[in-house]
């Protein structure tokens, strides 16, 4: 079949970025052309065609924009630097559009409560800047409420890990203007289940990762709020009872949807594979968990004082502890190893990096390709299971164009 599209530019452009009223492709979905119309930064009409306006490209698929709720850095940009500050945002915003990444949460980890507080300060101010306010939905914190135990806390520093504080939250959320979206918790740490609790009487995600909980203390958590497991197979140690760990019962548990990351590294296929068939497409999510080191030249690097390593393949490892440090691969990256390690369809593959991220943040505007939805849309190749992202369109404009 011909892949083919087209698009109509409209004559209103912004100082950054084009606006357009029309844009045609392959539909992510059937893979059938389709034409979609906006007005006013919104999808206004879907229309399915036998064949599009434009033959000059042949092979240019369409689908919404890719959600990633896990983004601890990109390009040297560290979201708990001690010197982030506004302009850093940008920079990693802009950035990771190149990766057809339309809406993320920077995420930030386990650190002091003086930095954390100033770090959502700055964070929340970058939201508010009119070129990238609409990518970034709000706010993650992972840590640093999780188990300090070796393994389970992988490369979060000790020092800084300790039990859930509601009032030391609650001064992260408001400097962070009542954004942060998402925490994630160890549920066995003390008061953890409260905090849960509390969490979900605000509206706050609650997410199980880097955790050493047995399998009541999950239900505990799932039961009080819990809605997703961070990085599922990752944050965990790598001796565990072959029965007794955290990994069953998360599984096992229909409440919670399991984040995973797909760049090759962190899980291997048999393992993506397995928690695909046991989640499906409609419990799984697709995460970068990508570092202040993902996009950088390989290399040894210095991070919070110790040393890490960027190999040519990619892997970011902490030698002092062998652990893997952060992933350098955007979720663009993690569609195609998905479909590639699974043999799912490119549907299933963007459902689980863009829909299913878009209905655990409650954002209602985006993640599908619907009428009234924000025009939040890629275009990109796709062969051998490799997405090359072509064109990244957000609220109606084009913010990235790779031509």
């Amino acid at each position: 079949m011909l892949l083919l599209i087209s698009l109509v530019f409209c004559c209103a452009v912004t100082a950054s970025a084009e606006t357009i009223s029309k844009v045609e492709g392959i539909f992510y979905m059937d893979s059938k052309p389709v034409s979609v119309e906006i007005v006013d930064g919104r999808i206004s009409k879907i229309i399915h065609k036998d064949k599009l306006d434009d033959a000059n490209n042949t092979d240019l698929y369409l689908a919404p924009g890719l959600i990633d709720h896990q983004v601890n850095g990109y390009v040297s940009v560290n979201f708990v630097g001690p010197q982030l500050c506004v302009e850093d945002v940008r920079k990693a915003t802009i950035a990771i559009w190149k990766k057809g990444v339309t809406t993320y949460l920077p995420t930030l980890t386990t650190n002091t409560r003086e930095l954390l507080t100033k770090n959502f300060a700055v964070v929340a101010q970058a939201a508010k800047d009119s070129q990238i306010a609409d990518s970034i939905a709000g706010f993650h914190l992972e840590g640093p409420y999780i188990s300090p135990v070796e393994g389970y806390r992988g490369t979060h520093n000790q020092q800084w890990i300790r039990p859930p504080d509601w009032d030391e939250f609650l001064e992260f959320y408001k400097a962070a203007d009542n954004k942060i979206l998402e925490v994630t918790v160890a549920p066995e740490t003390p008061g953890a289940i409260d905090f849960i609790r509390n969490c979900r009487r605000l509206g706050v995600i609650v997410a199980i990762g880097h955790t050493a909980a047995d399998a009541e203390e999950i239900r505990q958590a799932a039961e009080a709020g819990a809605a997703v497991s961070t990085h599922l197979g990752n944050g965990c140690a790598n001796m565990i009872h072959r029965h007794k760990n955290p990994l069953w019962p998360q599984l096992a548990d229909d409440r919670l949807t399991a984040s995973i990351v797909c760049d090759g590294f962190h899980l291997p296929p048999e393992q993506v594979r397995t928690f695909f068939k046991v989640k499906g497409p409609q419990r799984t999510i697709i995460v970068s968990d990508m570092s202040s080191l993902a996009g950088m030249p390989p290399g040894e690097y210095t991070r919070h004082g110790r040393k890490v390593v960027v190999t040519p393949e990619g892997l970011i490892k902490m030698p002092s502890q062998d652990v893997l440090a952060g992933s350098s691969m955007p979720i663009s990256v993690g569609v195609g190893n998905v479909m590639k390690f699974t043999g799912c369809s490119l549907a299933d593959a963007i459902q689980m990096a863009s829909t299913n991220p878009a209905r655990l943040l409650r954002l209602g505007d985006r993640g599908q390709i619907e009428q009234g939805k924000r025009a939040d849309i890629i275009l990109f190749r796709l062969k051998d299971n490799t997405l090359s992202i072509q064109k990244t369109i957000i609220a109606g404009k084009i913010v990235y164009s790779a031509q």
